[in-house]
């Protein structure tokens, strides 16, 4: 007897997308969205449903959140109250509001690359580059979209071809896979090796050089540092070796700190040792990601009229901001940039804060305490040096209280210690303390729903 195959009855009763298309309960969503994309997401709606999910009662519905979704902002205002200042999933450095108002500026039309004074064509690089020297001393200044381009722009213009030595101790990795060894191969130059893991001295340097090497590179380890039985060359002692041999002295900052803090080499005293100098502006400067380059300035110069500098430029947005944020460091305004409030807020101003935070929460039904903690600088930053502070512990499933605070809106980015949901104060941008606060308690009431 011939079998006949188990039917779908309800997948054969499913409409076809043609059909549904133009029946008047989606005739408002292809005015909306255009009928292409409202074919495609019915069409995945009945998939769906052919699958087993949905149904025909929910199924306008369902097609209107999926168009929506498409279209939804991926990226989205978040409250950083993890306690890492500069965190890199979060954007680093927020921006102050001077180099916000700097953006309204740059998003129309400007004088980017026109001298207003003479009516002819400026460069866009003489925007910050007497800032940067004013602030940070060198004879010239070049601005690039991130260290990293920095690095490889100097590398390429100055050292292509011959050889570069570089300490085995400072052979680094840093986030997104970025290795030293692969940015030196990628400019063209030939890394060489010098000292040992944990100990490399002047001399290893000066007993390396030979008639093909173009430059000494000193690269700040950034997020780890060599402890116990080390050793390493001072900035002083590579110049005086890089000046008796006739080679640059190029200087891989990373961070870049402004002034003083903790063990982070500074740029003042990059410069004043150095031939080339490159660090980041959206981190411990406070500014907009970019690759900063301070210099002697025929050494700058060569790079700036190196093609890859074209391939590497910043736009004028990232040029307004930072334009703002160096300003504010010149004329003696740093707490205003966020950065530099954040690393200077004492252990007392985050408690106060706190307990703040703990009151208001009370009366709303929430409860809470404070307990010590310690905040991270982030951005390979200080990685041995926490900042003392505050946090304000919610008493409830940590996990659960997390998880609902990141999916909130806006989303908070708490951090789980001790088994505990916990808000830093320190990274709290100031004016978001009611919206925190009014976060939490959404948070706390799903939780206890």
């Amino acid at each position: 007897m011939r079998r006949v195959p188990n039917r779908d009855l309800r997948a054969d009763s499913l409409p076809g997308v043609g059909t549904l298309v133009n029946e008047p309960a989606y005739v408002a969503l292809v005015k909306e969205h255009g009928r292409e994309r409202v074919v495609e997401a019915i069409r995945a709606q009945i998939a769906r449903e052919r699958a087993g999910g949905g149904d025909e009662s929910s199924r306008r519905d369902a097609v209107e959140a999926r168009l929506r979704a498409g279209v939804a902002p991926r990226l989205r205002r978040v409250i950083n109250a993890s306690g890492v200042i500069l965190h890199t999933n979060l954007g680093r450095a927020p921006l102050s509001k001077a180099a916000l108002d700097a953006l309204a500026v740059a998003a129309g039309y400007s004088n980017l690359e026109l001298d207003l004074e003479t009516g002819k064509r400026g460069e866009r690089a003489t925007l910050v580059s007497g800032l940067l020297t004013a602030l940070f001393g060198g004879e010239a200044a070049l601005v690039v979209n991130n260290n990293a381009a920095a690095v490889l722009l100097a590398l390429t213009a100055l050292c292509r071809g011959r050889e570069v030595l570089v300490s085995r101790g400072q052979l680094v990795e840093i986030g997104g896979a970025f290795r030293m060894p692969d940015v030196m191969r990628l400019s063209g130059a030939r890394m060489v090796e010098v000292g040992t893991t944990n100990r490399t001295r002047a001399s290893d340097y000066e007993e390396a050089i030979t008639p093909r090497t173009a430059a000494i590179l000193r690269v700040h380890t950034s997020n780890f540092r060599v402890t116990g039985f080390t050793e390493s060359a001072s900035l002083p002692q590579l110049a005086e070796v890089a000046r008796r041999r006739g080679a640059l002295l190029i200087d891989d900052l990373g961070s870049g700190a402004v002034a003083a803090l903790g063990d982070e080499p500074t740029v003042g005293e990059s410069v004043a040792h150095c031939d080339v100098v490159a660090f980041s502006g959206d981190k411990l400067l406070g500014g907009p990601q970019a690759g900063i380059v301070l210099g002697k300035e025929e050494v700058v110069r060569k790079m700036s009229r190196h093609p890859l500098a074209r391939a590497v430029r910043v736009d004028k947005l990232t040029l307004a901001a930072l334009e703002a944020t160096l300003r504010q460091r010149l004329t003696g305004h740093e707490e205003e940039i966020p950065v530099e409030r954040m690393l200077r807020a004492s252990v007392e101003d985050v408690r106060r804060r706190a307990a703040f935070w703990s009151v208001k929460l009370a009366d709303r039904g929430v409860e809470t305490e404070l307990v010590d903690g310690t905040s991270a600088v982030g951005g390979g930053s200080l990685p041995e040096h926490p900042l003392p502070t505050v946090l304000l512990a919610l008493r409830g499933p940590a996990s659960k209280l997390a998880t609902a605070l990141r999916r909130g809106d806006p989303a908070v980015i708490a951090r789980i210690e001790g088994d505990r949901c916990c808000l830093d104060g320190r990274t709290v941008l100031k004016g978001e303390d009611e919206t925190l606060l009014d976060a939490v308690e959404a948070a706390a009431s799903t939780i206890k729903r």
